[in-house]
């Protein structure tokens, strides 16, 4: 056997390697046999602190880890989220050429990328796509910081962008991309496998726990894709790969990155070691000042865009209140609305895990078709509840504040706050809000949202709601059916 010959058996080797480790890792992901068992309780803290003043936690407002919200948000989805809301654009570098494209032939990519992206199902750039992928493959290469909602296509865009940069030629890591957890990672290095089907030359390497190197040797994939405290051991620690000789560097889900405790420092740490022409990318799925603040030490002089929130126009959903003496009412009401009113499906907010799985043990029992979802369940089991949902095979979902954000089920035509959203202080939580109600009135479509009050308290909660919003929340006399089915009309 030549050499030429000896060459592409130790090839082949390679690349069946690498497919079965990816294989392994995605069927791990799939069958969820790798993934942590969550539980998503309120955190220790807020335990500690419930147990002082004698509370059960039940009765607690549920807090959940946003790692693990986000890995839920981007389990379940089956498709991208088909928004015609417009980009927002910020250059803050007025020599950088923007524009965006249409077609993905536009880009001007691999043949065998462009496979793979068709491979995906991707027929024509998503909305954040069309001014992101443009901007991330100029030449000379543009820094970008990028904002939209979980389902738009953000992960797609920027795998495209770190595989086009590769150069296959250069047997060392050239694009190091930083997820918050493993099991975000893997998501990432799945959607990488995906396109990079047809370019079995690209080699992607993940840093995550489980994976080990020895002190010494040198890693010569071409992509690293990882979490933070790996990343720098790897780096620093046993200097398997040297941080200056990236071209690319990508943060993924930076929101979630900088509540993570350790990962922003770990993130600067990393940042401080990479050459000062290496290409920054930084997606988040929101756009809070402390994400910006973050984004101005990673990422200099960048290009900002941003896919206005849909969830912001509340004009196509219609806003009431119901008074109530109390939870019995509360119950009835519900019933009463959800029994006339001609609904697809509904999703029905409650503050405490008490509350969710006292109302569906009530629902159930008078035969609606309920499914409840709360920090008592694992990572498998609320990916099952949400799949039934999405199937029609329960038409109303009870859930605390984990489904506020992210989650887009088209027939949801309702949603009901069996309790009004309050933060901490116990004010009105605004934002909160504004994400349960966004449940419904989908893709443009007309959307119901039902508040119940039995307090004082409760009903200044709403108007102050309605002050933020500066829009009118109606009342409702829920025992009165001719009211109710005008609403549905």
């Amino acid at each position: 056997m030549d050499n030429e010959q000896q060459n592409r058996v130790r090839k082949r080797k390679q690349l069946n390697k690498k497919n079965l480790f990816l294989r392994k890792y995605i069927k791990d992901v799939q069958d969820g046999l790798s993934i942590k068992v969550y539980n998503l309780q309120i955190s220790q803290i807020n335990i500690q602190s419930n147990e002082a003043n004698g509370k059960d936690s039940d009765d607690a407002p549920e807090q959940f880890n946003v790692a693990e919200a986000s890995l839920l948000r981007k389990v379940i989805r089956k498709g991208l989220i088909e928004s015609k809301n417009d980009i927002e654009v910020q250059r803050q570098n007025p020599n950088s050429p923007l524009y965006s494209v249409k077609t993905f032939e536009a880009l001007n990519l691999n043949p065998n990328l462009l496979k793979g992206v068709y491979d995906m199902g991707f027929n024509a750039p998503s909305k954040i796509q069309e001014t992101a992928l443009p901007t991330l493959l100029a030449n000379p290469p543009q820094n970008l910081i990028a904002q939209s909602q979980s389902g738009t296509g953000k992960t797609a865009a920027f795998v495209l962008a770190m595989l086009s940069r590769v150069d296959v030629s250069k047997k060392y890591p050239q694009v190091l991309c930083l997820s918050p957890t493993y099991e975000l990672a893997i998501q990432t290095g799945e959607v990488a496998a995906h396109m990079a089907k047809f370019c079995p030359e690209i080699e992607m390497k993940y840093a995550v726990r489980g994976e080990e190197v020895s002190r010494g040797s040198r890693i010569t994939e071409h992509i690293i894709i990882g979490t933070p405290g790996k990343v720098l051991d790897w780096a620093l620690k046993f200097q398997v790969f040297d941080l200056k000789q990236l071209t690319v560097f990508v943060l993924d889900e930076a929101d979630v990155m900088i509540a993570t405790q350790g990962h922003q420092d770990q993130c600067i740490r990393i940042h401080k070691k990479l050459n000062p022409s290496c290409q920054m990318m930084f997606f988040s799925a929101t756009y809070d000042q402390a994400i910006m603040e973050f984004a101005e030490v990673i990422v200099p002089d960048p290009i900002t865009i941003r896919l206005k929130r849909e969830e912001e126009s509340l004009d196509n959903i219609q806003q009431y209140y119901v008074k109530c003496a109390g939870p019995q009412e509360k119950y009835n009401a519900v019933t009463n609305i959800y029994g006339t009113v001609g609904v697809g499906q509904a999703i029905i907010f409650c503050q405490t895990k008490r509350t969710a799985n006292w109302l569906a043990e009530k629902m159930s029992k008078e035969g609606h078709a309920v499914a409840v979802l709360t920090g008592d369940l694992t990572v498998e089991q609320r990916i099952n509840v949400l799949d039934r949902f999405r199937s029609g095979q329960e038409k109303v979902l009870i859930t605390t504040n984990v489904l506020s954000r992210g989650i887009d089920v088209e027939q949801v035509t309702i949603v009901v706050n069996f309790d009004l959203p309050v933060d901490m202080q116990g004010k009105a939580d605004c934002d909160t809000y504004l994400h349960r109600i966004g449940r419904t009135g989908r893709f443009g479509k007309h959307g119901i949202a039902i508040n119940l009050v039995d307090t004082q308290e409760a009903m200044n909660i709403c108007l102050a709601i309605e002050k933020h919003f500066n829009r009118k929340i109606q009342y409702l006399n829920a025992e009165d059916s001719d009211e109710i089915e005008k609403i549905g009309a």
